[in-house]
């Protein structure tokens, strides 16, 4: 290597530390990716007088809607809102908003924000792209400062505050101290002492059957006589621990799918850290999908499997599923695919975080630690929800007081997971950033996949208000494949929508299924036509796996010892537990 490599090499060195240092305060958000969506945006609307007088007029209109709705209310009682908030916004529940001065102060609000979002749209020349974080930041910012975050501008802490004689405001503040305690010493949120792994939650009898180094292998003990002939596989996403599919028994998918007489199998992932920086897509695929497939034909031989990948996990199965039928392997019976995604060309919020800018900054905090953290990975899902997740927490725990009761599903979001450096990196320029899969240009070995491949049936799930996987791009699963395709849609988010056992209150779901030859039904049309169903989608799905089985016989033994699958422990393992 001669001089002038060795000081570019050193540079670009020293550029990646820098980068990392940097990315330990902004959580692995890219200032210049920010700073470069502000300056397409304000440059844009610098040079559009046209726009900027429109934005004049409508700030006018709206301070003169503002004025005549405080003189009527001033006046006598006001019955109509000057402008109602998005029908997800409950910041402003509450009666006490209605009443003076506090009416003028959350209408201004409302105002202001409905404003800003016209600012910051609709501008020629800005990159769709910018456009989305502009405006998105600009959501941030007001949000934080939303009168309903602050003590004298919130009518409910007041009356709180006058009522408990500010008893609400010293237990806030032990219950911020005890949090921030918490938080620097690595410890688990208030609560989680409630739902320990193996005790509480991930309970389902079970024993680990294979071990690598990536991951450990359940196969569950049977809970009937006769099971169905196709065992089940289920492939979770490695940026969350496993046991989300088997929390509580009373509604852990697992165990219900044991019930109803169902082999099942699953992966738990190891927690990665700096030493496995350079596992790939590859290794995770090989080491993870495809070892799991083997281990369960050599266990339950002469079946074929039920697969099942849920979010990242289903992005990779499908990626294996369409290798395995470019190469011939038919071992693979189904497809179900929970909240997964194979076109990432709408990928929802996350694509705020997805350009060449904020991917190469990212690969630069990861290269130095080796992995993604998961305070980094949380901390940009809690800005994708940040009054939920952030402000109405504060309010509700600070200023309020209380502490709300913590659940099962909740608990096991704060027990985060790392990511590969390598694989990360892969995924988001892969998948994300260039949408190689859906384009065929996704490479497994040393040829493309092709997920038209496929011909298995499939079965996906999406939910209705999922941030991570928009079902308007789970849909797409219709345009990329040649097979029969079951869509389901149901009320939920991206894990409360597939966490969704019998009884759970509020849910209901619309189902359909095309065949390879039925012609395209866009996603708005479909959302039209397709019949809304009363109560959980499980027992839909399992009616769809027993109507793809062929049959039942007696539960399998459990492991194969002299296949190299031996019983090693009881489930759910020891990688779950790592931190």
């Amino acid at each position: 290597m001669d001089y002038g490599q060795s000081n570019n090499k050193t540079a670009h060195s020293i550029d990646r530390i820098f980068h990392a240092f940097m990315g330990q305060g902004t959580l692995g958000l890219s200032p210049a990716s920010l700073m470069l969506a502000y300056f397409d945006w304000l440059l844009h609307l610098a040079v559009a007088p046209a726009k900027q007088v429109q934005l004049q007029q409508k700030a006018l209109r709206k301070m003169a809607r503002f004025l005549l709705y405080a003189c009527k209310c001033a006046a006598y009682k006001c019955q109509t809102a000057c402008i109602e908030p998005l029908p997800q916004d409950k910041r402003f529940n509450d009666p006490a908003w209605q009443s003076w001065p506090f009416n003028l102060i959350h209408q201004s609000f409302l105002l202001n924000q409905q404003w800003w979002h016209k600012a910051t749209t609709g501008i020629n020349g800005v990159s769709s792209h910018h456009e989305d974080a502009v405006s998105f930041a600009a959501r941030q910012i007001l949000d934080m400062f939303s009168p309903s975050n602050f003590l004298f501008t919130n009518p409910e802490i007041l009356h709180n505050t006058f009522q408990q004689y500010g008893g609400n405001l010293v237990q806030g503040w032990f219950n911020f101290i005890e949090d921030w305690e918490r938080l620097f010493g690595g410890k688990k949120p208030v609560g989680t002492e409630d739902y320990l792994v193996g005790r509480d939650v991930a309970v389902t009898p079970g024993k680990v059957v294979y071990r690598n180094r990536l991951i450990e292998l359940f196969q569950y003990t049977p809970a009937t006589d006769t099971v169905w002939k196709e065992p089940v596989l289920i492939i979770p996403a490695w940026i969350m621990k496993y046991y989300i599919l088997d929390l509580s028994p009373h509604n852990s998918l697992v165990k219900y799918l044991v019930d109803q007489g169902h082999t099942v199998f699953m992966i738990s992932w190891k927690n990665p850290t700096e030493d496995d920086r350079d596992l790939g897509m590859q290794e995770y695929m090989d080491s993870g999908v495809v070892t799991a497939i083997d281990a369960v034909s050599s266990i339950v031989p002469e079946s074929r499997i039920h697969a099942v990948g849920y979010c990242l996990g289903g992005t990779l199965l499908s990626i294996t599923a369409a290798a395995m039928a470019r190469d011939g392997d038919d071992r693979i019976a189904t497809i179900t695919l929970l909240a997964a995604q194979t076109d990432f060309e709408e990928g929802g919020e996350l694509m705020l975080f997805i350009d060449e800018s904020q991917i190469a900054f990212l690969e630069d905090v990861m290269w130095e630690q080796g992995y993604l953290d998961s305070r980094q990975m949380a901390g940009a899902f809690h800005i994708l929800r940040s009054n939920d997740l952030i402000w109405s927490a504060m309010v509700h725990d600070y200023l309020l007081g209380k502490r709300r009761p913590l659940t099962d599903l909740m608990a096991w979001n704060s027990d985060a997971t790392r990511m590969p450096y390598k694989m990360h990196s892969e995924y988001l320029r892969q998948l994300f950033l260039n949408n190689e899969l859906a384009e065929h240009q996704y490479y497994v070995g040393d040829r493309p996949v092709a997920i038209s491949d496929i011909r298995a049936p499939v079965f996906s799930v999406a939910t209705i208000r999922d941030h991570v996987s928009p079902w308007k791009s789970v849909y797409k699963i219709h345009l990329l494949t040649n097979t029969e395709v079951t869509f389901l849609l149901t009320t939920g988010g991206h894990n409360a929508g597939i966490i969704s056992e019998p009884g759970h209150r509020g849910r209901s779901f619309q189902m359909s299924t095309s065949s390879a030859d039925d012609k395209y039904i866009d996603p708005e049309s479909w959302l039209a036509r397709t019949m809304s169903q009363e109560g959980s989608w499980w027992p839909a799905w399992q009616k769809w796996l027993v109507e793809h089985s062929s049959g039942k016989t007696q539960p399998p033994a459990m492991g194969a010892r002299d296949k190299g699958y031996a019983l090693l422990c009881a489930a759910p393992g020891t990688f779950v537990l790592s931190e």
